[in-house]
């Protein structure tokens, strides 16, 4: 070839596309990583967002005229450092992080919810992941590079099959050749390039040269061609400007043009990589709009050949994805083969076993020609694609009740697929009171999963009025296994963080702002770990210290008024300090607690001594909780296992499971009646999850996990067990979650989550009786700010608030009146609660009310029918023309439309909806029977011509004509079709 030859791409133009067609309304990360922070597929993209962990994926193409909607993924519990589609399956997605694992993702189809957990996790590494690549030839072939090593991966066995350490330091790009022979390599001390910032790696589409980006000692980009055969020099070598952000390669194997994009510079710079001369040829510039954050280059199988898209590329900034398309100006509509030659197909040439023992068979290239499309397609086993569940829901007919009208839809799929959504689909147990569901209703529940009737929930902060204000000196240490403060349906105790343990008591009834001396306090002697109101004596708190003590506080009916230093009594037995405390929910003068002792021992409040005592921890008890029925205690502990206890049967556990990876902290409660267990704990990458596990069979693992986020403080549950609900949130978060759980799949149902501007220290719920039930409101909680208690009310919108709502208030348990004695639960007695109903008086039930007619928006016939008197007809005559003005009115065009409607059905015509758009522009008999000549019959239109001729005629000859001389035309027209009158009538009706 001769080196003076014009270069094919010498007029290619850089073309940013219009704003309609950008990707806005994002959040990108600008996290210092290796990687480009955006990958593309045929299909799907993928970007780092703002959130650590978290990436958004949104469709390569829009359906339509439709936006395309991003969707979030939450991957990791710390940064996305890098990521990569599988160049065969473009729905399957690995994702590096500096948490040190690998994941591969199988990513669904628009429309379809993201995964909430990977189908592989690789690792973790000693230090973070800095680089992923798929193999280009073998399906389950991945190299990953952490800190100075890079491994080659075989997926499917979870294994490395080779460790390339020999790196003097930090790892920066690794990239397999194009027959996947070979994998290059460039780490930040390389003689490369003499400055030791970031640097990128690409293979040409010869197999012996690369193109490496990096730093000169003078801080400048630079950009050199290499020989794999001869390393000791460059090829080629191009300086360019100076700039701190590292330069991101971009290299099409297929055309070799090279596109340069600096990060935090805001300009694409495109080159042709000759190598045969060697050299980097200047092709074309392109000035963005926004700052570069990232780019990545789209497949060459999925750009536009006819309109000859030789290159495109995404340009992700902070708030917009901006596809940059590279045309080379052509004449001709039709395939340029000089443009686009055979690429690499997407059918795998060879599997990890067979390319470790050295296959090196190549992946059979396609023609890009359209005619030659669709290309075979390929879906890797590596991770299964998603099987839809076979029972969808199908939520059973309920009475028609008080509700808002979505009610009995599925909440539309918010932007955030995040960990928050379970991947499994099943049928809701949750009774979704309202309206039926019709069948066009249940099959959009059929395709989104089941839905709480609880999703709208809405959460407020009422009005300050309510609120206790001025608190000073709280103590904002208290250890993670107590919620900080607790409080009953009169007063909340809060520990201060003076010496002595002091305990601060505030009335609920005597809210505003507190004055600005010392309160009188409850001077505990040693500092608090944790309190508890007797759900049975408002007045008495017990509270546990440091000192391994629990004492007995009597609060004086009136409030505390002054200093308590003597407790009503003091339970001395542990060893070392208290952890937590619980009363027994149905027996009276009864208490568990737990220590650093590694025992919980069970206490007689009557007789002041210890009756029973628990031991087989490990370790440190992070929670403990009664079951609904008191004869069973759950315990959630740091050697990793979940333990249930029957007290009464014994001091070793009655059953054991697996607890938490994490040994971060931990909370247990009993949900679903009994049945299940509820944990809130960590994993070991530190995300925050739930896990619900079956009450009688722990050792088999939980039925589900659900991964919510990465923050440091524990999850904190409260259970409403009238309603399913929990609400988890942790001291120092801003946002307060809200699950309805189930007992089977899904298992859970997110509902609306409330979230305040600044963070919370504790946030308790409130007994049912302190709803307000009139209003809807099923939930009512305390949130203990810095220097003030708030109630937030949780209610839920319904239109007809003036009937009870029975769905959402079942009859609750009375929890301040005991069923047992202790000495008669020691002697092993067991009772159950009793229930009342929480209806006010005067209102009636919403299933009981009255289900409301249709207001009747077509006048009766009689009507028309009725004789009318002469001086009634002549009153009805219009003015002009003589025409009856009733003719204009919508009572006469109804009676057309019905008219219209109940022939157009026989004869399988258009629906009535075809009529109704003429509706604003029915006046007059003649365009009235223009509609009857829509009817297509032959019998009929000839009488509806004659129809029309004697009414044409009446019209000429200024004869006036009432309702019953149209209805009688009208009548006629109607026998012809065979529809009687009184059809005509019933439509009207």
């Amino acid at each position: 070839m001769s080196r003076f030859k014009v270069s094919k791409f010498r007029h290619t133009e850089a073309r940013p596309s219009r704003r309609e067609a950008w990707i806005s309304d994002i959040r990108a990360g600008t996290t210092a990583s290796c990687g480009n922070h955006i990958k593309s597929s045929c299909h799907l993209i993928a970007f780092n967002s703002d959130r650590p962990g978290v990436l958004g994926i949104v469709p390569l193409e829009s359906q339509g005229e439709d936006k395309r909607q991003v969707t979030y993924l939450g991957c990791h519990s710390d940064l996305v450092t890098d990521l990569d589609f599988s160049p065969f399956d473009d729905f399957l997605l690995a994702t590096g992080s500096a948490d040190r694992t690998v994941k591969l993702w199988r990513l669904p189809a628009s429309g379809q919810a993201l995964p909430s957990v990977p189908g592989l996790v690789l690792g973790p590494e000693p230090v973070q992941v800095e680089v992923l690549h798929f193999h280009p030839t073998a399906d389950g072939v991945l190299a990953s590079a952490a800190g100075m090593a890079v491994k080659v991966w075989d997926v499917a066995k979870h294994q490395a099959l080779t460790e390339l350490a020999a790196h003097g330091d930090l790892v920066q790009a690794a990239v397999w050749s194009r027959d996947g022979a070979l994998l290059g390599t460039i780490c930040k001390s390389t003689e490369a390039h003499k400055n030791g910032k970031d640097g990128r790696l690409a293979w040409t589409g010869i197999q012996e040269h690369l193109v490496s980006t990096g730093f000169n000692q003078m801080r400048e980009h630079e950009v050199k061609v290499w020989d794999t055969r001869h390393f000791s020099s460059a090829l080629a070598s191009l300086t360019l400007d100076t700039s701190p952000g590292s330069l991101m390669l971009l290299l099409d194997p297929d055309s070799g043009l090279l596109i340069l994009a600096g990060k935090g510079e805001s300009r694409l710079s495109c080159y042709e990589v000759l190598p045969q001369q060697p050299a980097l040829s200047p092709v074309t510039q392109c000035l963005l709009e926004s700052v570069l954050r990232g780019a990545a280059l789209v497949p060459r199988r999925a750009l536009a050949i006819m309109n000859c898209e030789v290159l495109r590329v995404l340009q992700l900034s902070n708030t917009a994805i901006v596809p940059v398309s590279y045309h080379v100006p052509r004449k001709a509509v039709e395939f340029h083969e000089d443009l686009f030659p055979d690429t690499a197909g997407c059918v795998p040439a060879s599997d990890p076993h067979a390319w470790w023992a050295g296959s090196n068979q190549q992946v059979q290239k396609v023609s890009l020609h359209p005619a030659h499309r669709p290309h075979p397609s390929f879906t890797s086993c590596l991770v299964p694609p998603m099987e839809p569940s076979l029972d969808a829901a199908q939520p059973a007919e309920t009475p028609v009740g008080d509700t808002d009208p979505s009610e009995g839809f599925s909440s539309p799929l918010s932007s955030l697929a995040s960990p928050s959504t379970p991947s499994s689909l099943g049928p809701s147990l949750s009774s979704t009171s309202g309206i039926g569901t019709s069948p066009s209703q249940r099959s959009l529940q059929s395709l989104l999963g089941p839905s709480s009737k609880f999703r709208h929930a809405q959460g407020t902060v009422l009005h300050r009025d309510s609120h206790i204000t001025n608190l000073k000196g709280l103590n904002l240490t208290t250890p993670g296994e107590s919620d900080g403060f607790c409080a009953n349906r009169l007063r909340v105790a809060v520990p201060l963080l003076s010496s002595g343990g002091q305990v601060a008591v505030l009335e609920l009834q005597k809210p505003g702002r507190l004055p600005d001396t010392a309160l009188p306090t409850l001077q505990n002697g040693a500092a608090v770990t944790d309190l508890a109101w007797d759900p049975f004596d408002p007045y008495r708190l017990a509270v546990g210290g440091e000192d391994a003590r629990i004492r007995l506080w009597r609060v004086p009916p009136e409030g505390l008024q002054e200093v308590l230093t003597t407790p009503e009594a003091v339970l001395t037995g542990h060893t070392e300090k208290i952890y937590s405390l619980r009363f027994h929910p149905l027996a009276a003068d009864l208490l568990a607690s737990s220590s650093y002792d590694l025992t919980i021992r069970i206490w007689d409040l009557q007789a002041r001594a210890e009756q029973l005592r628990l031991q087989g921890h490990r370790d440190q008890i992070f929670s403990l909780a009664w079951s609904p029925s008191g004869q069973h205690l759950a315990t959630v502990c740091k050697d990793g296992y979940l333990r249930v206890y029957e007290p009464r049967g014994g001091p070793e556990p009655l059953q054991e499971g697996p607890g938490p990876e994490g040994a971060r902290g931990a909370r247990v409660v009993w949900v679903c009646d009994g049945q299940c267990l509820l944990v809130s704990g960590f994993d070991s990458r530190s995300e925050r999850q739930l896990l619900l596990y079956p009450a009688e069979a722990l050792a088999g693992g939980p039925l589900a996990v659900l991964g919510l986020d990465v923050a440091p403080s524990t999850l904190l549950p409260s259970y409403d067990p009238d309603t399913s609900l929990v609400l988890l949130t942790g001291k120092g978060d801003t946002r307060v979650f809200l699950y309805e759980l189930l007992p089977e799949a899904p298992f859970f149902l997110e509902c609306n989550s409330f979230t305040s501007t600044d963070p919370h220290k504790g946030f308790i719920l409130l007994p049912k009786t302190e709803c307000d039930v009139r209003e809807v409101e099923f939930a009512r909680c305390l949130r203990l700010r810095q220097t003030s208690l708030e109630p937030v009310a949780f209610r839920l919108p319904r239109v007809r608030k003036e009937f009870f709502q029975d769905d959402v208030f079942p009859d609750t348990t009375v929890s301040w009146e005991p069923v047992l004695s202790a000495k008669a639960w020691l002697g092993g007695a067991n009772g159950q609660p009793r229930l009342i109903s929480l209806q006010p008086p005067g209102m009636s039930p919403v299933s009981q009310a009255p289900r409301e007619a249709p207001a009747r928006r077509v006048p009766s016939s009689a009507i028309y029918l009725e004789e009318k008197s002469d001086q009634q007809k002549k009153e009805e005559v219009g003015p002009g023309e003589g025409w009856p003005m009733w003719a204009c009115t919508g009572s006469w065009l109804h009676l057309v439309i019905a008219f219209s409607s109940l022939v157009q059905p026989r004869l399988g015509h258009e629906p009535v909806s075809h009529f109704s758009r003429f509706g604003s522009s029915l006046g007059r008999s003649s365009r009235a029977l223009k509609l009857t000549h829509g009817v297509q019959d032959a019998g009929s239109q000839g009488r509806a011509e004659e129809a029309s001729s004697g009414l044409a005629q009446s019209k000429q000859s200024q004869v006036p004509l009432g309702p019953w001389h149209i209805f009688e035309r009208l009548r006629q027209c109607a026998e012809t079709a065979a529809l009687g009158l009184q059809c005509c009538e019933s439509a009207c009706l």
